[in-house]
């Protein structure tokens, strides 16, 4: 080998010290990127899992609050046994009078033709209807005069409390109702509101003397044969009187006011209200 070439060689084989220093200078850099991103890729991982370790100490997210519906209103119902104490001169009062069964009738029975008297039902019904309700049971053969002159006694009362006339109803079926136009007699209050259902008939003839006073409505069934018409009744009303008659076609006799139906209840409130 000569000169040359062994100069050749040894430049081929030894290092060359700038192009060390350039491969060193590149390692480094590369090895400050690896370690950069190797922590910034540590960095998102822990940050990770720290959001979900939160997440697991405070449980899943709620759903949002549902807003509870306000509860219904609810009417007051009040049904009184007898004169409130104190009278409350702003309410509306409807005294009613039940039929001679309910006088003697025991829990539970049925009448034998008719079937069950709902006196509580219909109570409810006329209640629902923001009148204050006064209902009496009377006594078994109670006396129609002196029961009439009870109801008046009542009226008087809630009228010297305040209450005005136009704000009471008495509400009679069958002898109740023959009790409420006694009481309708005798009280003369032409502003007092009285509805009968089913109670006239032969006894009015052995009463002429009879004049209905304040305003009366009078309800009758077709296919009831123990009451008929109380025309006859309302023709003696003083000149002037408000004066009506509804008759209805529902069957059953007079087992048609034995329970609440709308078809009597709807035209007494409304009586009962100034209609």
């Amino acid at each position: 080998m000569s000169p040359t070439d062994s100069a050749r060689a040894g430049q081929q084989a030894g290092p060359d010290p700038a192009a060390h220093s350039e491969r060193a200078a590149r390692l480094g850099r590369l090895r400050q990127s690896t370690s950069r991103l190797h922590a910034g890729t540590t960095g998102i991982v822990a940050a990770a899992v720290a959001a979900l370790l939160v997440g697991a100490a405070c449980g899943p997210a709620a759903p949002p609050a549902t807003p509870t519906p306000p509860a219904p209103t609810q009417s007051v119902v009040t049904i009184l046994r007898g004169l409130p104490d104190p009278i409350d001169p702003g309410a509306r009062y409807l005294i009613y009078l039940h039929n001679q069964f309910w006088e003697t009738a025991a829990p539970g029975e049925v009448h034998p033709q008719f079937g069950p008297y709902d006196y509580e039902g219909i109570l409810e019904a006329f209640a629902a209807r923001q009148l204050t309700v006064i209902a009496e049971r009377r006594e078994p053969g109670a006396d129609p005069p002196m029961s009439a002159d009870r109801v008046v006694r009542q009226v008087r009362d809630l009228i010297a409390a305040g209450t005005p006339p136009q704000a009471i109803t008495v509400v009679g079926f069958s002898k109740g109702g023959a009790i409420a136009i006694l009481a309708s007699s005798g009280l003369a209050n032409d502003g007092v509101n009285f509805v009968v259902l089913a109670s006239c008939g032969r006894w009015l003839a052995s009463r002429p003397d009879l004049v209905p006073h304040g305003r009366m409505l009078s309800i009758v069934e077709a296919s009831d044969d123990l009451a008929g018409s109380c025309r006859p009744l309302l023709e003696r009303a003083p000149a002037g009187s408000q004066t009506s008659e509804i008759e209805l076609h529902l069957g059953g006799g007079h087992g048609a006011f034995f329970v609440p139906q709308s078809d009597w209840i709807d035209p007494a409130v409304e009586w009962a209200l100034g209609g």
